[in-house]
């Protein structure tokens, strides 16, 4: 399994400063202590998160209410966490948790999508199979979702991950990596999936086979959120705005997203059928105590990925920030 990472100057001056209530010190100089601007937020480019950018565009969530940070890769959000630039970052579950390994007391407020089949391992041609994969040089985000999908694919192949080689590549970089040939197969996601299966790429596993694994979410620093409450909750409250525009009118809504994705418009609705997509109804079920589903599948993946179990807190979900409706 992948090592923890390494605490940092940065990281560590971050949690210094956040015991001693100050966290405004480490974000960069965007606020003075004690008061609360736009709510940081980092995330990277995935389908689920998207609805908070369409909403960004439309006007329905203002520069004074968030300041969303666009990383290009899970890793690089984990660390803007981690060097307390952010409040709060679109993760997977399983980065949650790795987030709070890494020393950053961190709270689900939001469940942006279920992974049902948008992540997967793509292969070259000539590896017919996952016992095929032996030996073979797979390329992974070490501390993103590809932790999880490569202890579940290693154990669906009964390989041991001395059997293959592990190339820890960023998901901004897979598709370089791909078609310069330096990986025999990669564990990614949309958009970047589709260009990879575009170049040659072969579907052996995806999200299908571990059902109810794969959450994405917005994960906030537990410890100060609150001073953020009200901007939290508009940020949701935009990205079901988001959510309801596609919904409603996807033809429209799939030109604004789009250009962020990197598909064309007519390409767009196929990023969204490996995924559901959660309302706010659901929302308050599922991250409203004892939210058995969820609290269940964070043990599965700390078992799975090596993870303490005992990062699994009471305080690990929570409904606090969801709006009352989205009207």
């Amino acid at each position: 399994m992948p090592d923890a990472v390494p605490t940092s100057p940065a990281r560590r001056r971050f949690l210094q400063l956040a015991g001693g209530g100050c966290l405004a010190a480490a974000l960069g100089g965007f606020y003075g202590c004690g008061k609360r601007g736009p709510v940081p937020i980092a995330s990277h480019v995935w389908p689920g998160y998207e609805f908070m950018f369409l909403a960004r565009k439309m006007g329905w969530l203002t520069a004074d209410e968030a300041t969303l940070v666009e990383t290009g890769s899970a890793t690089e959000s984990l660390q803007a966490l981690g060097d307390g630039k952010v409040i709060g970052a679109a993760l997977t579950l399983d980065e949650t948790l790795r987030g709070i390994q890494m020393g950053v007391p961190l709270s689900v407020v939001l469940l942006f999508d279920v992974s049902t089949g948008g992540d997967a391992l793509m292969a070259r041609p000539h590896i017919p199979d996952l016992a095929g994969l032996k030996g073979a040089r797979i390329g992974v985000e070490a501390t993103g979702l590809g932790a999880l999908m490569l202890a579940s694919i290693l154990q669906k192949a009964g390989l041991s991950r001395r059997e293959v080689h592990v190339v820890d590549v960023p998901v901004d970089a897979h598709l370089k990596v791909w078609n310069a040939g330096a990986v025999d197969a990669i564990v990614s996601y949309d958009p970047v999936l589709k260009r990879i299966q575009a170049a040659g790429g072969v579907r052996l596993f995806d999200s299908r086979e571990i059902p109810n694994k794969i959450f994405d979410v917005l994960a906030v620093h537990r410890e100060h959120a609150a001073g953020y409450r009200r901007q939290l909750t508009r940020l949701i409250r935009a990205h079901f705005l988001g959510l309801r525009a596609w919904q409603v009118n996807p033809v429209d809504t799939a030109y604004r997203l789009s250009q962020r994705l990197g598909v064309k418009a007519e390409e767009v609705g196929e990023l969204y059928r490996g995924l559901d997509l959660p309302d706010l109804l659901f929302n308050r079920h599922m991250l409203t105590p004892p939210h058995p589903l969820l609290s269940n599948a964070a043990t599965e993946i700390a078992t799975i990925t090596g993870l303490p179990t005992s990062l699994i807190t009471d305080s690990l979900f929570t409904p606090d920030y969801l709006p009352v409706d989205v009207e």
